[in-house]
Order: structure tokens, then C-alpha cells, then sequence
């Protein structure tokens, strides 16, 4: 399965950094995956849906790592592409 687009719908906010849409094999569409700015660094957050009790479940996520690290290299490397180089959270606002 190959990832045959990528769109980034940046926002401007603390943690989250961008909203996802990406395309599987030019036939099937994923949306709502973002970007979040962690600890250690961007990663990608997949699609979920809140329950009743509060807590948040995936929707939509890879069954392996394997695709798991590859959908992330994909799509961290369009987010910089489309947006500059990827910030450390040390110098984020520093002027």
C-alpha cells in the first residue's frame, strides 16, 4: 500500500501543528490525522473518536510499526517541506 498523497493544513497553535489528509493508493482518503509537537520532537497523531467515558480511540491506524514509521517519515517530511524546517521546541517564539 503506498501513500499517493499528502495534504497539510497548518494551524497555529501550541501543541497541534497541522491537520492531515492523506490519500491510499489514489483511492482510498484517511482525514483528521495531525501533527503534535511532543517532548521529544513532531509525531504523527492518528484519527480518533471520543467516547462516552471520556477517552479517545483511533478510528483509523497502521497494524505494524513497520507502516506506522513510514506513514510518519511521509507525512513529517511533506509538514517540513511545506513549512520550513522543523522547529526545535527549545528556540519555538524565541525572537
Amino acid at each position: 500500500m503506498d501513500i499517493t498523497d499528502v495534504k497539510i493544513f497548518p494551524v497555529e497553535e501550541e501543541k497541534l501543528k497541522a491537520y492531515v489528509t492523506i490519500t491510499l493508493d489514489h483511492c482510498f482518503v484517511v482525514r483528521d490525522l495531525k501533527v503534535i509537537q511532543g517532548t521529544s520532537g513532531l509525531f504523527v497523531a492518528m484519527p480518533a473518536k471520543k467516547r462516552k467515558d471520556g477517552t479517545y480511540k483511533d478510528i483509523a491506524h497502521p497494524l505494524n510499526t513497520d507502516m506506522r514509521a513510514r506513514m510518519e517519515r511521509i507525512i513529517l517530511d511533506q509538514y517540513e517541506r511545506s513549512t520550513g524546517p522543523r522547529a526545535n521546541p527549545a528556540t519555538v517564539g524565541a525572537a
